[in-house]
């Protein structure tokens, strides 16, 4: 018997997310190295925990670096070479505004959420305030009008269902009467 499914959400409690982390992420380089050797694919993963912990896996025999290399040359995106001096760092101008953009995005839905859920809105001006209302109340409305129409259907079955019950036991009391009728009919066929 199959396992129910689970509503996709981040776990709150920090063992049971890192124990899920864990198992997944064995499952997850596991499906790799089956997609792999089954499919004769060329595949790179990379994993990072919260805490930065750096899991990864390669196709044999090539490495992680070749990996990068292919996926750069097929993409057509240049990647500076590592400069082995001190303190020299490779930059990339279209990779760091795309990674700024992703990080600002991510953390305008992470308060976007919190604001939603009514955490921390301490730094939230009037303005802001009177928008997550009418969002929240059109999310409101939303779903009352969701539960309204479910309500609305089992109303209409269960009407459909104390039908098709009375006509049943119409039927069935109908049955009872003939039966009745027809045992008082032969009692007076042999008494007259």
């Amino acid at each position: 018997m199959g396992r129910g499914r689970i509503e996709v959400k981040r776990i709150e409690n920090n063992t049971s997310r890192q124990v899920t982390f864990s198992k997944r992420r064995a499952g997850l380089m596991k499906k790799t190295h089956e997609l792999s050797v089954l499919c004769d694919a060329q595949i790179g993963l990379i994993v990072f925990s919260n805490k930065g912990k750096l899991s990864e896996y390669c196709t044999p025999p090539l490495c992680m670096k070749q990996i990068i290399d292919k996926y750069v040359k097929t993409k057509g995106v240049s990647i500076p070479e590592r400069d082995n001096r001190v303190g020299a760092v490779p930059y990339n101008e279209q990779a760091y505004r795309e990674l700024t953009r992703m990080k600002n995005e991510t953390l305008n839905l992470q308060l976007s959420l919190q604001r939603y859920k009514g955490d921390d809105l301490s730094s939230v001006q009037f303005e802001e305030l009177s928008e997550l209302e009418q969002q929240l109340e059109l999310s409101v409305n939303k779903v009352r009008a969701r539960k309204f129409q479910l309500l609305h259907e089992q109303l209409e079955n269960l009407k459909r269902t104390f039908i098709s019950l009375t006509i049943f036991i119409a039927a069935i009391i109908g049955l009872i009467n003939r039966k009745y009728c027809w045992r008082r009919k032969t009692k007076k066929c042999a008494n007259g």
